[in-house]
């Protein structure tokens, strides 16, 4: 019978899980502070340690700290916070937790999390390795969201941040891939060195082999002096190769050269150069569909996604709406100094029917834009403006109808969506908009007064 460790100072949840993991046939041990943890692992070996992050005399992380340092985490931890954000995640994670569980939580995912542990102990393994990594500075987290998908992105992080492998971190544009390629660099062995990126989709294709390889005086007309390429400058620390997808099929060859050899020539020259540079690329296509039409290289596909990491796009994760919108009301202030806007309940409804293009990066967009136009003040749904008109703004009726929304508000919104649309496409002409609606001017305004557009 595997033991497990219950570290918590709440009473009911101490004795709920007691009773609950000696019926799933555990044989649990109950402690409520950090004293009484670290003098049961002294003289006890349990297969499995419980621990809230929150003691009341020592914080769990520096627990976690002490665990790996002193016994090298022979034991795996599964810590339970009620702070599900990223910095708890990932500090949980890269400090060698197995697992973490956000309270409320529902006693199926304790179970859950036990039995994939007990199934997968060579997993526990590597992740008890992770080393001290994460560098402090910043009291706010880099990513925001309590979400699943997003809980399972902290987790792959943490997992992965003390290797040396490739990664690959896939998404739509505006995800925040370039974020994740900075905390997986600062997290990592290579910290000491450069993080050099490079947007691939920003050079032609004549001068990203220069970019990346470096040239000697004279390799091409222009080549007045020798000049480091960026794998160069990133050697001992990090390259970021943004928008992989868009490589030619030629670079991708020498690229695949780097990466197996660790060591190539600068255009025009004969001198092998050899480096020590973890990559990272990222792209918003999907690579499998582009091998499959032999635009990319199924070679190095493959060793490029060593590691990956999925981003989910902002629609689903709408649940993070309202810790996003808090973190870029508060980042975009009207004047520095100024108190940061209030965002009302009707424009918060309008940013979660939106279907986000542009995820993120176009959220942090809208704010900024709603800020100015409520001066500050209170953000209403009137202030909320979304760029373009590629047709993507949505209105989940099987959502409004499950909130109890009634038909004829769901019709105004429609009609208000509609005329917003119409009016933006014709950049304010409201005859041509009406041309677009199929009705008359007469009644396009008669409709827009009604909305209070």
């Amino acid at each position: 019978m595997q033991t497990i460790l219950i570290a918590d100072d709440e009473v009911t949840t101490r004795d709920l899980l007691c009773e609950f993991l000696t019926d799933e046939g555990y044989a649990p041990v109950g402690v409520s502070t950090a004293a009484e943890l670290e003098s049961y692992l002294s003289a006890n070996a349990p297969d499995l340690v419980l621990m809230d992050i929150r003691l009341p005399d020592k914080s769990g992380l520096d627990i976690l700290k002490g665990l790996k340092t002193e016994r090298n985490m022979q034991k795996p931890v599964v810590a339970m916070t009620a702070f599900g954000g990223s910095g708890v995640a990932i500090e949980a994670m890269r400090l060698g937790a197995y697992d973490y569980i956000t309270k409320p939580f529902d006693l199926d995912e304790v179970s859950q999390v036990l039995k994939r542990y007990f199934d997968h102990r060579m997993l526990s393994e590597q992740v008890a390795e992770l080393s001290d990594l994460v560098r402090r500075g910043d009291p706010s987290d880099p990513l925001i969201g309590n979400s699943p998908a997003m809980q399972d992105v902290y987790k792959q992080i943490g997992r992965v941040a003390a290797s040396d492998a490739t990664v690959l971190i896939t998404g739509e544009t505006g995800t925040g891939k370039e974020l994740i390629a900075s905390i997986l660099h600062k997290t990592s062995s290579f910290s000491g060195g450069q993080l050099v990126k490079v947007n691939c989709a920003a050079l032609p294709e004549t001068l990203l082999e220069s970019e990346l390889f470096g040239h000697e005086k004279g390799a091409f007309t222009g080549a007045i002096g020798q000049r480091k390429g960026r794998f160069e400058l990133a050697n001992k620390g990090t390259i970021f190769l943004d928008e992989i997808g868009e490589m030619s099929l030629s670079t991708q060859k020498k690229l695949l050269r780097v990466l197996q050899e660790r060591e190539f020539e600068r255009v025009g020259g004969t001198m092998t150069v050899k480096i020590d540079t973890r990559v990272i690329a990222a792209t918003n296509k999907i690579l499998t569909q582009e091998v499959e039409a032999g635009r990319f290289r199924e070679d190095l596909y493959y060793r490029l996604n060593v590691i990956s990491i999925y981003l989910p796009p902002l629609r689903d994760r709408i649940g993070d709406m309202p810790l996003l919108v808090e973190h870029f009301v508060d980042k975009n202030r009207l004047r520095p100094g100024s108190a940061p806007s209030r965002i009302s309940q009707s424009a918060l409804d309008k940013l979660e029917t939106y279907d986000w293009p542009g995820n993120v990066r176009e959220l942090e967009n809208v704010i900024q834009r709603a800020t100015v136009l409520a001066q500050g003040g209170v953000i209403s749904e009137d202030h909320i403006r979304f760029a373009g008109t590629d047709g993507r703004r949505l209105i989940d009726i099987g959502e409004r109808v499950r909130r109890g929304v009634d038909l004829a508000g769901m019709l105004e919104e429609i009609e208000r969506t509609a005329l917003e649309e119409a009016i933006s496409a014709t950049d304010g002409d409201r005859k041509e908009a009406a041309s677009l609606l199929g009705i008359s001017l007469t009644d396009m305004n008669k409709r827009a007064k009604a909305l209070g557009l």
